[in-house]
């Protein structure tokens, strides 16, 4: 993603909610000290919502030998 125009530091103090609408719509700011880059503003992550438990329900599967492993693994952990 490429950065929008850069903001110097006095620019981004008067503009600051200019800004920040920029980054919720997915654009990245640069902000510059004597025309110098010090800073990126960027947008954050989604966070993931679950729908509570078993909300995966279906869409994964565990194989029903899951938790037995291999004889010489087992023995290289000392299980057996």
């Amino acid at each position: 993603m490429e950065a929008s125009k850069p903001y110097n530091v006095h620019e981004a103090k008067t503009h600051f909610s200019r800004i920040l609408e920029l980054v919720a719509t997915g654009e990245e700011v640069v902000i510059s000290k004597a025309g110098e880059p010090v800073a990126k503003v960027v947008p954050l992550r989604p966070k993931v919502r679950r729908t509570g438990r078993g909300s995966l329900r279906g869409q994964i599967h565990i194989a029903d030998d899951f938790d037995e492993l291999p004889d010489d693994i087992a023995d290289s952990f000392g299980m057996r």
